[in-house]
């Protein structure tokens, strides 16, 4: 179908699937965010307002060069200011205190060598936050600089920047007959920029000294466990002695996990012997946390004459900063997703991922993933072009299905309803193409926008992430349940970043018990792990532990009163906060039968295994995955390139609707951030210096860039293998916006568009 000729609708504002009453409850309900009264009355315990008595305030030196030798550091002139405590550097250490979330190959402060622009060198603690600044600066660090590598191309070639060298991974994907040819070929290189996560609220955490010569921290951590292993082995403490308790998390997405905040912090208490807060700067979080991948890709696709894809052809190289992180993880998705959600029989991918100057990458949401996607969508644009196909056509031919495999030789076990998905977004009415008002024209009401001038393009993209850990990671979470008094308590180590998952427990419970009052508990490593805040984990293995301890209980409950009836606990249901039997005979509520009791229960959940690529890139990955289409509307003034998202429809595979109205909100949300990577977010450098470490050099969208979001379809498909058969929202909208802003952009004005984000020059017509 030709776009010019689909159908158009009135504008509206974002719409879902309806959403279910607030006041309901269980699964199913859109019952609002546990912390949302917290929140709003300005109650919610931010790690920035975090304090104790007799506390001292940190600060880092950080490094102003992207590599340089260490000769000299002289902590005289800071020691020596008033109100200073202390000052420490890697001296104050064990050696070989590494860290880091894949690979611990990070220094708690640099010593020999600085490898990237704000690498941490000392840190100040003081009885106040400006004295530790200005502290902190009189540190005199005598550098000899270096010739940065910034070019990941350069990395192959470079001497050693770190003594594991510079690649951190490389993976060859080999499947089917490399002989094998297309009647059409195309090709293109395209790059994607430096996406930095940008979390909401400022970054800050607290040390407290503990009289056993331990140490607990509390901050705002989205994996508190991986934190304390990290801050013990760096501190030469048992794991015992480390506490690390999770603050309010203000929002993550990828960030907030590893300790390179935490580890400065716990070193300056143990030395001062005083709590030690240490609050960052916008400019030290720019600095400091990873980002994600900035990615070259070289493609080429074959195809046959009627449009079916043959054999695709890649080449993959990503930048993984100064450190490894989870560099290796974000890579295994890139090489894995390649293709896409299309069945393509012969595919032959190099994938690598390099250490350089350049500031640290890491995990953000949907990292690989949405390098390819862009990549590949990209390449079905172009080969629909050289048919002479209708761009949507094209990929309707190609998508894959249950059953069908990945290049990597796993069989996609899971509900995929890649077609299904894609002919709900293009049936979709498109908005009006008069904007009616100016302004509402590229460029905003004051810009120097004409609407001769402005062209419209829609786009498509189709997307993939993985869900949980991948490549044999030993995905396990515990919970707990315990019931007293008529109210129920979740105990569970999964952190709440924003993703729902303490209103989930909350809806699982209710569900399972009946119980309407439920509460989670605060989470501190003296609990089981559950592992990090990402990969949709905690709905699928947090949300299935807490399910299994909800169903234990239930039996405890259930089990008294079917002996008592001489019937099986089965045949009792609890429904609407009554317990009842098949037969009727026994009908009570759930109040009653839980009067003067204490029930509790702990669960695991932990699923099937997964296992690492081999030589040639096979092998079973992944858990599972979830699949989503976009179609994008754009407006392009292309004289002057500024581009404005008019419409976003999207359609996502979701397994179950838990809450309707938080899955729209975290859909809405993926989409702005997708919005952001295609038009906005790129962290500059220039031979490895940030530029403009704040968010004035360093755009997001805003509420006047954000589009109207139209969620035309959910297709709730349950996968066995997830608790309730949900599947994970956040990331798919992520990976998939981008690719189809950018194809909505090339529609609209002719030109390739290959870079992300993207920029005037791109979007202009000259």
């Amino acid at each position: 179908m030709n776009p010019s000729q689909e159908r158009t609708a009135a504008p509206s504002a974002t719409t879902a699937v309806p959403p279910a009453e607030p006041e309901g409850h269980g699964i199913g309900a859109s019952l609002p965010a546990t912390d949302l009264a917290a929140k709003t009355e300005g109650t919610f315990p931010y790690a920035a307002d975090l304090w104790a008595e007799g506390l001292l305030w940190a600060a880092l030196h950080r490094s102003p060069h992207a590599h340089a030798r260490i000769v000299s550091v002289d902590t005289s002139a800071a020691e020596a200011m008033p109100g200073v405590r202390v000052v420490v550097t890697h001296r104050d250490l064990p050696d070989a205190a590494d860290h880091g979330r894949g690979v611990r190959d990070r220094p708690v402060f640099a010593h020999d060598v600085v490898r990237h622009h704000g690498e941490p060198v000392a840190a100040v603690a003081a009885d106040h936050p400006d004295t530790a600044r200005l502290a902190a600066a009189a540190i005199a660090v005598e550098y000899e600089l270096l010739d940065p590598v910034t070019d990941p191309q350069a990395a192959f070639e470079a001497e050693p920047l770190h003594p594991d060298g510079n690649l951190i991974r490389h993976i060859p994907l080999r499947y089917g007959d490399p002989q094998a040819a297309g009647e059409v070929v195309v090709e293109g290189t395209y790059r994607i920029g430096r996406q930095d996560p940008a979390p909401i609220g400022a970054e800050a955490g607290l040390a407290v000294p503990r009289p056993d010569g331990g140490v607990e921290i509390y901050a705002a951590a989205t994996d508190p466990h991986s934190v304390r292993d990290q801050v013990s082995a760096c501190l030469g403490l048992a794991a015992d002695r480390v506490k690390v308790v999770v603050t309010g998390v203000p929002g993550a997405t990828g960030d907030r996990e590893d300790g390179s905040m935490q580890l400065p912090l716990g070193l300056l208490a143990l030395r001062t012997g005083s709590p030690v807060k240490l609050l960052a700067t916008r400019e030290e979080s720019f600095l400091g946390h990873a980002h994600r991948h900035p990615t070259l890709l070289r493609y080429r696709h074959h195809a046959d004459a009627r449009g079916k894809l043959v054999k695709v052809e890649a080449q993959i190289l990503m930048d993984g900063g100064a450190y490894a992180d989870t560099s290796a993880d974000a890579l295994a998705a890139a090489v894995s997703f390649s293709c896409g959600p299309y069945v393509v029989p012969h595919a032959f991918v190099d994938g690598w991922v390099v250490r350089t100057n350049n500031p640290p990458s890491g995990h953000v949401r949907g990292e690989g993933a949405m390098q390819v996607c862009a990549a590949y969508e990209g390449q079905m644009d172009k080969l629909a072009a050289a048919l002479g196909m209708e761009p949507a056509e094209l990929r309707a031919r190609n998508v894959m299905a249950t059953g069908d495999l990945l290049p990597t030789g796993q069989t996609v076990t899971c509900p995929a309803p890649v077609a299904e998905l894609l002919t709900a977004v293009r049936e979709a009415p498109l908005p009006p193409e008069d904007p009616g008002e100016r302004a509402l024209l590229p460029g905003g009401p004051e810009g120097a926008g004409e609407p001769g001038v402005v062209r419209r393009g829609v786009g498509y993209g189709l997307g993939m992430v993985h869900m949980l850990g991948a490549e044999g990671a030993d995905e396990v979470a515990t919970a707990t349940v315990r019931v007293s008094g008529g109210a129920a308590t979740v105990i569970c180590a999964a952190v709440e970043t924003g993703q729902g998952f303490a209103t989930l427990a909350r809806q699982i419970v209710q569900e399972v018990l009946g119980v309407d009052e439920v509460h989670t508990a605060p989470v501190d490593t003296d609990q089981p792990t559950a592992g990090p805040a990402c990969h949709g984990r905690h709905t699928w293995v947090s949300g299935g532990a807490v399910e299994r301890a909800a169903k234990m209980v239930r039996t405890q409950l259930l089990q008294p009163l079917a002996q008592k009836f001489g019937m099986s606990a089965e045949l009792l249901t609890i429904a609407d906060g009554k317990i009842t039997s098949y037969d009727g005979v026994l009908s009570t509520t759930v109040a009653e039968a839980l009067e003067g009791k204490e029930l509790w229960a702990t669960a695991q959940c932990r699923p099937h295994p997964t296992e690492p690529l081999d030589a040639n890139g096979q092998g079973d990955a992944f858990v599972g995955m979830a699949f989503c289409a976009v179609r994008a509307v754009v407006d392009v003034d292309v004289e002057l390139g500024a581009v404005r998202v008019v419409e976003m429809a999207v359609a996502q595979d979701v397994g179950k609707v838990l809450n309707p109205r938080q899955l729209a909100a975290r859909i809405e949300a993926g989409v702005t951030q997708g919005v952001g990577a295609a038009l906005m977010e790129n962290l500059r450098t220039n031979k490895g210096i940030v530029r403009r470490p704040d968010l004035t050099g360093y755009p997001l969208p805003t509420a006047l860039d954000a589009p109207d979001v139209r969620i035309v379809k959910l297709v709730e498909e349950r996968d066995v293998v997830a608790p309730f058969g949900a599947k994970a929202a956040s990331a798919a909208p992520v990976v998939t916006s981008p690719a189809a802003i950018a194809a909505a952009v090339r529609a609209a004005t002719g030109r390739p568009v290959s870079r992300l984000p993207i920029r005037p020059q791109s979007a202009a017509v000259q």
